[in-house]
């Protein structure tokens, strides 16, 4: 017979409860994951239906990379869709644990994460492997299916509201529309003359050979750390 008194007993429930959890949060959001490389497919079944009377068709692609990851290609961009199979906690002291959302249940604050970030499909296509790419956003998924989208401006502003936001497939054909929209008007830039003046012989023959290896970004020099966020929802 189990004795709720015992203290290894409740070492074991708590064990139990907490791996649980993550368990669900992980599922959840494997789920709203492949949700979102299926309204991927639809759109660019529909965009193929639409361009299909026009003279210059621009192609979109679809490219899966595993179980985690996978590709969305259009124009001179690509957008990658990454799921992490951790599942994380929001820090003390972040606003999210001040709403009454989390304080009535803590455990809401346990999220999976999906990052959508945004790269130049020539640094693909000509392996430029020191262009740098962006994360434009990552949505936090619960246990109860309630998301959060954390972003720039123009993406993350229309999601912000975790107690009633349910990702659902209208919310992420949404967010998906929403990250092409973004990408589309994020324009690769000329760097400053500054920037670029320097270039070691070694880079410098070897684009010479392959015009490949001069590093390239819609910002150069920025990099982007996903763990270490610097833009919040409301920077521009």
């Amino acid at each position: 017979m189990k004795n709720k008194n015992h203290p290894m007993n409740e070492l074991f429930d708590k064990l139990i409860s907490k791996s649980s959890l993550k368990q669900t949060i992980y599922k959840n959001t494997l789920e709203c994951f492949q949700n979102f490389k299926e309204q991927t497919s639809l759109l660019i079944d529909t965009y193929n239906k639409y361009s299909s009377q026009m003279s210059h068709m621009i192609p979109i692609e679809f490219t899966e990379r595993g179980s985690f990851a996978f590709e969305l290609t259009f124009g001179g961009d690509v957008l990658i869709f990454m799921m992490h199979t951790n599942v994380f906690l929001f820090p003390r002291h972040d606003v999210i644990n001040n709403t009454s959302y989390v304080k009535e249940d803590p455990e809401r604050a346990y999220c999976g994460m999906i990052h959508i970030y945004n790269f130049l499909a020539d640094s693909f296509k000509y392996k430029r492997m020191d262009d740098v790419g962006y994360l434009i956003g990552r949505i936090f998924v619960n246990k109860e299916k309630h998301y959060f989208l954390q972003g720039k401006q123009e993406i993350g502003r229309h999601y912000n509201n975790f107690h009633t936001s349910i990702l659902d497939q209208d919310a992420i054909k949404n967010i998906i529309e929403l990250a092409i929209l973004y990408t589309i008007g994020f324009d690769l830039l000329i760097p400053s003359f500054d920037e670029v003046k320097e270039v070691s012989a070694y880079t410098f023959q070897e684009a010479l050979e392959n015009m490949r290896r001069l590093p390239t970004g819609k910002r150069l020099g920025f990099r982007f750390n996903a763990d270490q966020v610097s833009e919040w929802l409301n920077d521009e």
